[in-house]
């Protein structure tokens, strides 16, 4: 009879602990990136030549009680939920953001990530760094003050496209942005005129913001195509430095009544560019936009995949550290075994309120159970003592 108090003890013990593992996923029902534990029991077993309470016969194994078992973590995903910063990362699949802290390294399924003072993207409230993937595929932290600026670069050509109708006159194209060397821009107004009675036959006069003239040069064509011999014309700005080449390749001269569709298609060159966005691109990689139009990528954001994600060590604020056991690899967004980064989501907790408190009464029921045990064998422990005296 001793020996099931010992049983219910044990019981009274396992269903406080899955109380404490069931109430903790519940009181984090709405915290970012959680990943619920599973609750489970195991019977114990054993018999007195192992130093286990046996009050049985010689030699048969008895039930010792139980026990919980060794807590598992779900990593089932939780809902990616949409916020309005391009810095909220989150993953649409199994692989896990790398954080790099001196020599320590952590792991998060979640994030609100922001460029701290030198220039590095860390954790909100941390120092932890979100790694990308070096050249050998090695996590590194990034550091974007480098990338801050995005440099000139001078116009050189212009490419034009469409038609320029052969029975118009005149035609104008205005405000053509062109940049010098030192990123300055140039506004240059494009009249092309020609004579009514010689059809094939342009002159193309180029003038600048403030209608000084910059050049004016003879474009032909033969049978409605750029003759090749002016197929490139080369205008000059003394004031600005520049020299920019027109490429009419591709422009045709066809009769459309007084409507030409001339357009400059391509203009090479920019002014100087400030950082405008700093997001996820669909390649997973972290991509500056710039103010003069520009992207540069920076980096494949690093994602770990585990082997056994139970070999993980769950801590706070959703981070989780490896103890060293068991495979881990580095690998890109691209790769489907770790799934895509998505900016603007925070993955939610994946904790069901429903299966949790249905876990909770099955706590509730196995403990009041122990503790009847408990209960019983003490009465009939008490009877026993009544015997003395009696007869």
């Amino acid at each position: 009879m001793f020996g099931s108090i010992y049983i219910g003890l044990s019981g009274l013990n396992a269903y406080s602990e899955g109380l404490k593992t069931v109430s903790n996923n519940v009181s984090n029902l709405n915290t970012t990136g959680f990943k619920a534990s599973d609750v489970s029991f195991s019977d114990v077993y054993g018999s007195g030549s192992s130093g286990g309470l046996d009050y049985t016969s010689s030699g048969a194994k008895a039930g010792h009680g139980v026990s919980l078992q060794d807590i598992s973590l779900n990593f089932g995903q939780g809902e990616l939920r949409q916020t309005d910063r391009d810095l909220d990362l989150a993953i649409d699949g199994g692989g896990f953001f790398v954080l790099l802290d001196g020599d320590q390294t952590l792991y998060t399924r979640t994030g609100s990530f922001m460029v701290n003072d030198e220039g590095y993207i860390v954790l909100s409230g941390t120092d932890y760094r979100l790694a990308v993937l070096d050249n050998s595929g090695r996590p590194v932290s990034l550091n974007i003050d480098a990338s801050r600026t995005s440099p000139p670069e001078e116009t050189t050509k212009i490419k034009f496209a469409d038609n320029l109708s052969s029975t118009a006159t005149e035609f104008s194209i205005a405000d053509v942005k062109v940049f010098d060397e030192r990123g300055k821009e140039h506004l240059w107004t494009l009249k092309f005129s020609r004579e009514e009675t010689v059809f094939d036959e342009w002159t193309l006069k180029v003038t600048d913001a403030g209608g000084a003239e910059i050049g004016s040069k003879t474009l032909k064509f033969i049978a409605g195509i750029a003759d090749p011999t002016t197929r490139t014309l080369t205008f000059a700005d003394s004031a600005s430095g520049l020299s920019v080449d027109f490429d009419f390749s591709r422009v045709s001269s066809f009769s459309s009544g007084t409507v030409s569709s001339l357009r400059a298609s391509e203009v090479d060159g920019q002014g100087t560019g400030s950082v405008t966005r700093l997001a996820v691109n669909a390649k997973g990689e972290l991509e500056i936009t710039y103010s003069n139009e520009e992207k540069k990528a920076l980096g494949a954001i690093a994602l770990a995949d585990f082997r056994d994600p139970q070999t993980l060590e769950q801590r706070s604020s959703g981070l989780f550290a490896h103890n060293g056991f068991g495979q881990v690899q580095y690998l890109p967004a691209e790769d489907s075994r770790v799934g895509t980064v998505l900016s603007r989501r925070l993955e939610a907790s994946n904790v069901d309120l429903g299966s949790q408190f249905a876990e909770l009464i099955l706590i509730q029921r196995g403990f009041q159970a122990s503790s009847q045990i408990i209960s019983v064998s003490n009465d009939m422990i008490q009877q026993l003592f009544g015997i003395r005296g009696q007869g």
